[in-house]
């Protein structure tokens, strides 16, 4: 039997991962974008902007299911509340949705929305499942780029990773998508936690490139937080298995 499901985000690195996954359990997927799509591969595209409640209603109507991966710098609480009323009116079954680890920790006004995003879910009487994931190994490889542009490259103190492959959060969602609501899940991290100067050594190493790493401190109640680790999970979690560096072995196809 077929479920239908609203996939928000689903032109971005997840969501471009989940949908394929999605189709070969044989879901009937409708994808929710802020741009115009035409059908394809047996996939509905409507457009719509959470942020400012265009297309909500539309998007959510008849979907036994919504699958929330869409995200930006700004605004998430407020789009993934105007989702969830929707989906809340339009009786949807499950509400799944993807978050960050340290949501509840971490002092930045990015986590703090991500934080209100959870409660908005969780408070919208839609039975719910939310993942909280680690960086993205893809996230990780496009600010070394960056960094590593640089004669002299900051590389700020304490500052730790547990980056995860977005193809195996991929996967766990499609898993809680075919399950019962949970509620607040295990959080997904990769196998290893290294020091940001861990990761640019590696990346400079794989590309041949030397920098002088230059080290930094984060300001605030932001740098004592991550000086704490309170980016980190540690107890209860699910582990990824590609580390950092099989990861950008394949990227770049190099020896690391």
């Amino acid at each position: 039997m077929t479920s239908s499901i609203l996939l928000t985000g689903g032109t971005g690195t997840l969501g471009r991962r989940v949908l394929p996954l999605l189709l070969d359990e044989g879901f009937t997927v409708r994808v929710l974008s802020r741009k115009a799509h035409a059908r394809a591969d047996g996939v509905e595209y409507v457009t719509g902007d959470l942020l400012k409640d265009e297309g909500t209603e539309a998007a959510v109507d008849g979907a036994a299911t919504v699958l929330h991966l869409a995200g930006g710098a700004k605004g998430d609480d407020v789009a993934t509340r105007n989702l969830a009323r929707a989906a809340a009116r339009a009786g949807t079954r499950h509400f799944v949705h993807i978050s960050v680890v340290g949501a509840d920790r971490v002092p930045l006004a990015y986590l703090r929305a991500q934080r209100d995003a959870e409660r908005a879910v969780a408070d919208s009487g839609v039975p719910w499942t939310t993942l909280r994931a680690a960086q993205f190994h893809t996230l990780v490889l496009t600010m070394v780029e960056k960094m590593t542009k640089l004669p002299v490259v900051p590389v700020p103190g304490g500052l730790r990773l547990q980056s995860v492959d977005p193809g195996e959060v991929a996967a766990r969602l499609v898993g809680l998508t075919r399950g019962e609501p949970s509620g607040l899940v295990p959080e997904l991290v990769g196998p290893e936690e290294y020091g940001l100067a861990d990761v640019l050594r590696t990346y400079l190493r794989a590309h041949g490139k030397r920098r002088p790493l230059m080290p930094v401190r984060i300001p605030g109640r932001a740098g004592r937080s991550y000086r704490a680790g309170e980016n980190l999970s540690v107890d209860g979690v699910t582990r990824g298995t590609r580390t950092w560096a099989e990861f950008l072995a394949v990227q770049e196809h190099v020896q690391v």
